[in-house]
């Protein structure tokens, strides 16, 4: 690796953390927005929305320069091509964390709907995924990585916990539709971050091994045949 590539991958990278530190603390703003029927917080949401929006396609073109500029091959070329994915993957989750803290427009009009405790448990789950995941891409970390794409179960998990539990809720309650379907809305969005996440884990991969992991049955890559 040139000095001049060398150098311009790690401003790069800075950059991608950059941005995933403004997409993490947006997720936990609409999870606030959301709990607290804080309508007030969605002007931010848009507002940072408009930072990522526009820091991704500065990304972008960056990626775009330093192929063309250095042609890099090897890991260097998986490495700029990995940002890149990673650079939309933020940009989805940034998001839907605008999508989930809309929801408070319409739950301000049901503020005696109990907030489900779930969504609480997700949202960390699934933002510690994100944090782990760029963690994994800074250290090159495969185990880490791998270990992030297996979380994602868990988010799964309390994604179908919260719909059961809304489920019960309107058997007797059926006049609470409306604001069931919001938080139905949100905690899909929030497991939709852990797809993000767990992109970016196998983006990890791809880097490191040169082995596209995405697609791949339940099984492989991340469990061994004797489980």
């Amino acid at each position: 690796m040139s000095q001049h590539l060398h150098r311009d991958l790690e401003a790069l990278e800075q950059d991608l953390l950059a941005q995933s530190s403004i997409v993490e603390q947006m997720v936990y703003r609409a999870n606030q927005a959301l709990r607290e029927l804080r309508v007030d917080l969605i002007e931010q949401l848009h507002n940072d929305e408009d930072t990522v929006n526009r820091q991704e396609v500065e990304i972008e073109e960056e990626c775009l320069k330093m192929l063309a500029l250095h042609q890099p091959v090897a890991v260097d070329l998986r490495r700029v091509a990995t940002v890149l994915k990673i650079n939309g993957d933020l940009e989805r989750i940034a998001d839907l964390a605008v999508n989930i803290g809309e929801r408070a427009r319409a739950l301000v009009l049901h503020p005696e709907f109990l907030f489900p405790h779930k969504l609480d448990q997700m949202v960390e789950a699934a933002t510690s995924m994100v944090r782990d995941a760029l963690g994994a891409f800074v250290r090159l970390d495969v185990d880490a990585a791998r270990e992030v794409c297996l979380r994602d179960d868990v988010v799964d998990k309390l994604n179908r916990q919260v719909i059961d539990d809304l489920k019960q809720f309107l058997q007797k309650n059926i006049g609470e539709i409306e604001p069931a379907l919001q938080f139905f809305s949100a905690s899909r969005h929030i497991e939709r971050i852990g797809d993000h996440a767990t992109n970016i884990a196998e983006d990890v991969i791809y880097l490191v091994e040169g082995e596209i992991a995405r697609h791949r049955q339940d099984t492989a890559p991340f469990e061994s045949e004797s489980w």
